[in-house]
């Protein structure tokens, strides 16, 4: 009697590649914490608070 295994690969990517892209990721998300943050630091203060405003409306927390 002879048993026969049907075996498939689940994951083709290569463990090199899974690091180049989370590397990618987490620089993307750096360059953008870093374009928000001098954005909202250099933005004149009333623009700043109509933004923080506007969006606590939108999400229905009350401000005032």
């Amino acid at each position: 009697m002879t048993m026969t295994t049907v075996t498939s690969k689940a994951n083709t990517t290569a463990p090199s590649q899974v690091l180049a892209s989370t590397n990618v990721q987490m620089a993307a998300a750096a360059i953008l914490g870093m374009v928000v943050l001098m954005g909202v630091g250099f933005a004149p203060m009333d623009v700043a608070h109509n933004a923080a405003h506007d969006t606590r409306h939108s999400f229905a927390f009350p401000c005032h």
